[in-house]
């Protein structure tokens, strides 16, 4: 074992007097009491000088250099500026750049300066974006889902994020995931959006997706809330599809039709396709009906809730919790339904909700190859034809309020006789004959209001 010895300087070092060839024993500052006196005056060690990062407050801006390779300085000769740049995740580094022809020194000067300035070099924005931590776009994508459910303004639905993290699973990370957020700008949307549309997908689709790629690039934000990354999209650059909405496809179904199904689905579903189309209710909303959701007489229900893959969620918007009234035909077959039944309207053995692929596929069975919201298009065309009052049908619809009259005129929501009438006026428009279970239907068609 190795003994450790203290090494001090000599006394004169520490402003000490001593006498020049004098032996030092029995002075007082003998070797002992040097030594003692020594240690209690040496400070603590300090630890090494960590380097530091960059830092704005540290910078004043630069001017650069200007040089020819020839001297002394030609007017006939091009010449040179450079100035230092900072590169994401790397140390910074000098940038050369030709200035052209420059008669004297001061011109060239002038013009690396003007050069500096239109590329932001010196500029807050640039130092942040550049010397932000290197972030992939994966990484970003990662915090972003996770944090969508949990925020405190605007939490998102399950539904919507599991929509775009398909978006991010199918096209965004295999093509954008390895490259830094510094490199998602206009020209990586625009490559992402020829393959997209090679590949043949909608201009719906496309436009859908590439939200996400802005939401991601924008969720990244240094410690005072501004984004590290901003962007000016330029749609036309990238060349974002024009959606046209008449060409988009939206398949309904008619009357005729409408009876088809109902007397060619199954029992347990046929109610239920009835329950659609003379209410317009979303499917995840009549699948989360409950048997509280219905008035004594079931003429009234009171959209509540959403399901979404078997889970309980709010309602899609807002607008979305309503009441909505129910012709009595319908609402006869329903209160049959429901009759000695607790939870889910619509449910399985277990006693949980259906599930909205079954439905969609007991409705596929029939013949019909349409989609669940047929129903609802269908709704929207009969209420229509009988000329309801826009904000009645917005109401039963659960659509948004789009003027201040519309904020004014709420109080007919609770006018219950005014929405019966119009509701009986109205009716069904299609026939419950087809109705598995209905023996003596009659045929309720839609009546034009005066």
């Amino acid at each position: 074992m190795v003994n450790d010895v203290a090494v001090f300087p000599p006394p004169s070092s520490l402003g000490l007097q001593t006498n020049k060839g004098q032996k030092t024993r029995g002075s007082v500052f003998s070797e002992n009491a040097f030594t003692a006196t020594a240690c209690a005056s040496i400070p603590d060690a300090t630890t090494a000088r960590r380097k530091r990062g960059p830092s704005l407050s540290r910078r004043t801006g630069q001017k650069g250099s200007v040089f020819q390779h020839c001297d002394p300085w030609n007017p006939t000769a091009p010449a040179y500026g450079r100035f230092w740049i900072d590169l994401p995740g790397e140390d910074r580094q000098r940038k050369t750049v030709s200035l052209g022809v420059c008669r004297t020194r001061t011109i060239a000067k002038q013009k690396l300066r003007e050069y500096i300035e239109s590329t932001g070099v010196n500029s807050e924005q640039s130092f942040t974006i550049k010397t932000a931590p290197v972030t992939t776009f994966r990484t970003q994508a990662e915090r972003w889902i996770d944090s969508l459910s949990a925020r405190r303004r605007k939490p998102v639905k399950p539904a919507t994020i599991w929509g775009w993290q398909h978006a991010l699973d199918k096209w965004l990370l295999p093509n954008l995931g390895d490259r830094t957020l510094y490199d998602v700008g206009n020209a990586a949307l625009r490559e992402l959006i020829e393959k997209m549309a090679s590949a043949g997908l909608s201009p719906k689709t496309i436009i859908n997706y590439t939200k996400v790629v802005e939401l991601v690039v924008a969720s990244a934000v240094d410690e005072e809330g501004e984004e590290i990354h901003p962007r000016k999209w330029n749609h036309n650059f990238v060349g974002m599809p024009i959606l046209k909405r008449e060409e988009q496809h939206r398949p309904t179904v008619t009357e005729a039709e409408l009876g088809e199904i109902l007397a060619d689905a199954h029992k347990r579903y046929s109610l239920l396709f009835a329950l659609l189309a003379g209410t317009g209710l979303r499917i995840g909303e009549a699948l989360g009906l409950k048997t509280v959701d219905l008035s004594p007489d079931c003429r009234v229900l009171h959209v509540r809730r959403s399901i979404w893959h078997g889970q309980e969620q709010a309602p899609k918007t807002p607008n979305a919790v309503r009441v909505v009234d129910i012709p009595k035909p319908l609402a006869d077959l329903l209160h049959e339904h429901a009759s000695g039944k607790s939870g889910y309207l619509f449910a399985a053995k277990s006693g949980r909700p259906l599930q909205q692929r079954n439905v969609l596929r007991a409705l596929h069975a029939t013949g019909k190859k349409v989609g669940l919201h047929a129903f609802r298009r269908f709704r929207t065309e009969t209420l229509r034809r009988a000329r309801v009052p826009e904000e009645l049908i917005k109401l039963w619809l659960g659509h948004s309020k789009q003027t201040v009259t519309d904020f004014y005129a709420v109080g007919l929501e609770k006018d219950e006789a005014w929405r019966r009438k119009w509701c009986e006026r109205v009716g069904l428009g299609f026939s419950l004959v087809g109705l598995l279970g209905l023996q003596n239907g009659g045929e309720i068609n839609s009546v034009e209001a005066a």
